[in-house]
């Protein structure tokens, strides 16, 4: 990231679609042709992988950690692919434009699913799908079984399936693979049609000279196939339940702290099979995605560790995490590993020693830096760092817009307007801290599309802390035209970034 350089963040569900969720159809390749025209060097997205309505769709809550979310299939594409006749996406109901209702675009594609995966049952011995299945055995042999056994179990949580398949008898994985054999090879397939989209999409970036920059969350669901497929990865007891769960401790703005709840790792384990889930992680998103943002980077120097059935994060205690030892492994087979690591929050003078060590980039997001003494605010325009990717916000900040209108105090948009030297107004204010972005040394600034535009609060993707509304915001198809984007695009080649 030494030259300067600018992109976009926008998740693939957010994309306009007549099918009700952003997909890896005709919409994200005119998306990747609009970045390139205005100049733009990356299209950031959040993680690909399979998610699920107990977590309200989040992706930063995966069920799998190899796997693609097929929920962002293009029925388009899969009449253009053959697996689809014209008329069985011909009459999708009527979704709302700018939200995704996942209940309805779930039953619908399922529908969609159910019969393209007949018609490719009819076809046997496409070549293309037994390369798929055999360079990706490592992870989807498991993961389709752990979903045709979810549907089997009627949803129930994998570790109160009956003993047996609970801890991966072989007679029992061999009954049950050998009954829900159909089953399993749908969702081979679906995964097959997930990659198959996704690298046509990514071809597409490439021809653009445009880069992705993916997501990695440090934790992955409990109920997920990689907690049952690998028990001893994680803190688990004799009944595979969890002793200890993920968070964070209390602070200035939670006396309570933050109670994740996920699984947290054996690193004991991970170390003694030589961090080889980990490498398998990291390579398989690599091979989706050019660069890759790492979720809590802190998380892999000191992680905050509570007692499983605490209702709260109070109790915690901070453990240490060989973060050092996992990368140094990492970099043996990759001399640069195009990493960004989210150290936002709280972080201690080790987590950026260890990120300096291997190079890593941080993150600045620029309405944090208006508060305080903004002299010294290491997000203040001034103060941030050509080796950071600076942003004026991420999936889980307000808007721009919604920041200045329902979060900042008199006092802090005094301390801006002073900053800018005058006075601007709700609908001006994106297009300010889009230029301070835009000329700070950063080498690298990733904005919204929802900034760009100069939304407010309703276009917010998540509200961390809550369970409602979150991450079902998407562009209208008027939005991702050259005209609104007009002004994005000039600030890209006067700030030095095309």
């Amino acid at each position: 990231m030494n030259r300067r350089s600018s992109g976009v963040l926008l998740h693939i569900t957010s994309l306009p679609s007549a099918y009700g969720i952003g997909d890896l159809g005709p919409a994200a390749h005119r998306f990747a042709d609009l970045l390139s025209t205005t100049g733009q060097r990356y299209w950031q997205i959040l993680p690909l992988n399979p998610t699920c309505p107990e977590f309200a769709n989040s992706p930063y809550q995966g069920t799998s950690a190899f796997a693609g979310n097929t929920w962002v299939i293009s029925p388009e594409q899969m009449v253009a692919d053959g697996f689809l006749a014209p008329e069985d996406i011909a009459d999708p109901p009527e979704f709302p434009i700018d939200r995704v209702d996942y209940r309805v675009v779930l039953d619908y594609k399922n529908g969609l699913f159910d019969r393209a995966f007949e018609r490719f049952k009819g076809h046997e011995g496409d070549f293309r799908y037994e390369d798929f299945a055999a360079g990706s055995t490592s992870w989807l042999n498991d993961y389709a079984i752990f979903v045709a056994l979810k549907e089997r179990f009627s949803g129930k949580v994998w570790s109160d399936w009956p003993a047996g398949i609970r801890d991966r008898h072989e007679g029992a994985l061999e009954k049950h693979g050998t009954e829900l054999a159909d089953r399993i090879f749908r969702e081979k397939f679906l995964q097959y049609v997930f990659d198959r989209q996704w690298q046509a999409l990514k071809v597409h970036c490439r021809a653009r000279h445009l880069q992705v920059i993916g997501d990695i969350p440090i934790y992955l669901t409990y109920d997920s196939v990689d907690v049952w497929a690998n028990p001893g990865l994680f803190k688990l007891d004799e009944q595979k339940k969890p002793t200890a769960v993920s968070g964070v401790p209390p602070d200035a703005f939670s006396a309570t702290g933050q109670l994740w709840g996920n699984p947290v790792y054996n690193w004991d384990a991970h170390r003694e099979q030589g961090f080889a889930w980990w490498e398998s992680r990291i390579e398989r998103t690599l091979a989706l995605v050019d660069r890759l943002r790492l979720d809590h980077f802190r998380g892999f120097v000191q992680y905050w560790e509570v007692p499983a059935g605490d209702e709260t994060a109070e109790n915690g205690r901070w453990v240490d995490a060989p973060g050092r030892d996992l990368f140094t492994l990492l970099v043996r087979s990759r001399p640069c590993l195009p990493i960004i690591a989210e150290d936002l929050g709280y972080i201690t003078p080790d987590v950026h020693e260890m990120m300096a060590y291997f190079g890593f980039a941080g993150m600045k997001v620029l309405t944090f830096g208006f508060s305080g003494d903004v002299a010294e605010n290491p997000h203040a325009p001034h103060n941030i760092t050509r080796d950071c990717v600076a942003y004026t916000g991420t999936h889980d900040n307000n808007t721009i817009r919604g920041w200045f209108e329902h979060e900042t105090s008199d006092d802090q948009k005094d301390l801006l307007f002073r900053y800018i030297g005058g006075r601007v107004g709700a609908d001006q204010v994106h297009r300010i801290l889009i230029r301070l972005a835009m000329l700070s040394p950063a080498s690298t600034v990733i904005v919204p599309i929802q900034d760009i535009l100069g939304l407010g609060e309703e276009a917010r993707m998540n509200r961390p802390g809550t369970t409602e509304g979150n991450w079902e915001w998407r562009l209208r198809p008027d939005q991702a035209g050259e005209d609104a984007l007009r002004e994005f695009t000039e600030a890209t080649g006067i700030y030095g970034r095309r």
